[in-house]
């Protein structure tokens, strides 16, 4: 699942690519100039043109910015390593090798009582 999603994530990211390449500048130069010799600016005009492919490429920045956010919870072994949820904190340090002869702390004594 995760491999499917990361490739349809790279062809949305080509695709998103493409479309911001046609884009013409404001100076009115671009990629787009390109294609009036394929008709696509005849059949559609001009403003159509640029109006689609700014649709265009925020649709396809949208699907970009979606698939990344799933395929991180689609990651393999992701399910494994929350399973056993287990921080530095959490794990236990080796006991410290005991000092020779009695280490036990004195019993406490009881607090005396107030004179009455």
């Amino acid at each position: 699942m995760h491999v499917f999603i990361v490739i349809v994530g790279l062809l949305a990211s080509i695709l998103l690519i493409g479309s911001i390449l046609l884009q013409s500048p404001k100076s009115g130069s671009g990629l787009a100039g390109g294609m009036s010799g394929l008709g696509t600016v005849q059949t559609l005009g001009v403003r159509r043109t640029g109006d689609f492919l700014s649709k265009t490429t925020g649709i396809l920045a949208g699907i970009v910015m979606v698939l990344c956010f799933i395929a991180q919870f689609t990651l393999p072994g992701r399910k494994a390593a929350t399973a056993t949820p287990e921080s530095i904190l959490q794990r236990t340090i080796p006991a410290a090798p005991a000092a020779p002869g009695n280490t036990l702390p004195a019993a406490p004594s009881l607090p005396a009582l107030p004179a009455k």
